[in-house]
């Protein structure tokens, strides 16, 4: 079953699923393991430029999987071309693997996602993508790694 803006707000206000393990480290220990964008972005909820990333014209199949923790999260059976500037999904891989947050940065409500494995900033879902979901996940190229459906057998 498909997930509905009715379902992501309702993980906003009244708590997420229950992700299926955790991930947690300090900062330093993830200052470690990243590179000084990928940390700005996912442990400072950070953006990219739009049209700055490297997965955004990458079509590929495969899934693509949070650069913390290697969680997968959108396979690429679900992208779509937003012309947004950043990687676009309309599902997550699985109801669990993305955490949803409400956000009234910038003097605007959004609903911020992150990897419900380890809190990786993602990005934000938005209710204007395409049926049938009407859901568009707006991702940073920088909080994921793609794995092509041949690398993984």
């Amino acid at each position: 079953m498909a997930l509905t803006w009715k379902d992501v707000i309702h993980f906003s206000v009244k708590g997420n699923p229950v992700p299926d393990n955790r991930v947690e480290k300090s900062e330093n220990e993830w200052k470690e393991l990243l590179t000084p964008e990928q940390f700005r972005i996912t442990r400072k909820k950070g953006t990219e430029a739009p049209h700055s990333g490297a997965l955004c014209s990458v079509h590929d199949a495969g899934k693509y999987e949070c650069i913390c923790c290697g969680t997968p999260l959108f396979d690429s059976s679900i992208k779509f071309e937003s012309g947004t500037g950043w990687p676009s999904f309309t599902q997550p891989i699985k109801e669990n693997a993305i955490k949803y947050s409400k956000d009234t940065s910038f003097g605007m409500t959004r609903v911020e996602v992150l990897c419900n494995t380890c809190d990786a900033h993602l990005g934000h879902v938005f209710p204007d993508g395409p049926p049938p979901s009407g859901l568009r996940y707006c991702i940073n190229s920088e909080s994921m790694k793609m794995t092509k459906k041949n690398e993984n057998g």
